[in-house]
């Protein structure tokens, strides 16, 4: 069919069938050159060629998933001063573009804030970005609502 579109779906990595994890293991053994061929990954990971070539085009980790993308935030931010520029001097000290935010008025001591960011150029991953801004005090909760 012509201009097909994929869809994606973020899924935890515990309700997802053996073969595919081990295909996605097959695949980072690879990308990181400890096994140069795929006879070699599928023997290590214990998981059949064919099983490897059913599901190689659609498992990628997340990080591979959002580079050079734009991936969407949402945060639950305490209403303090100075919170929402960490988040964003952050943001901006692994070279993260962000291109919009959006932030409510603050309830009940919190408040909801949506960023959009160009994770192409970042010198980290995005699921690293994730968890050092779930370190930053203040910062309640993480939440990815959107990527393209």
């Amino acid at each position: 069919m012509a201009g097909k579109t994929h869809d994606f779906l973020m899924v935890s990595k515990s309700i997802l069938p053996e073969a595919i994890l081990k295909t996605a293991k097959v695949k980072e053994l690879l990308a990181q050159g400890e096994v140069y061929t795929i006879h070699e990954a599928v023997e290590l990971v214990g998981l059949s060629r064919s099983a490897y070539y059913k599901y190689k085009d659609g498992v990628f980790p997340f990080y591979e998933a959002s580079r050079e993308r734009i991936i969407t935030i949402s945060l639950l931010l305490e209403n303090k001063a100075g919170v929402l520029s960490h988040v964003l001097n952050f943001i901006a000290s692994v070279k993260g573009n962000v291109l919009t935010i959006n932030q409510g008025i603050p309830l009940q001591g919190v408040a909801n804030v949506s960023i959009s960011i160009e994770t192409a150029g970042m010198a980290d991953t995005p699921e690293n970005l994730l968890a050092g801004l779930g370190e930053i005090s203040g910062v309640r909760k993480i939440e990815v609502i959107g990527q393209t």
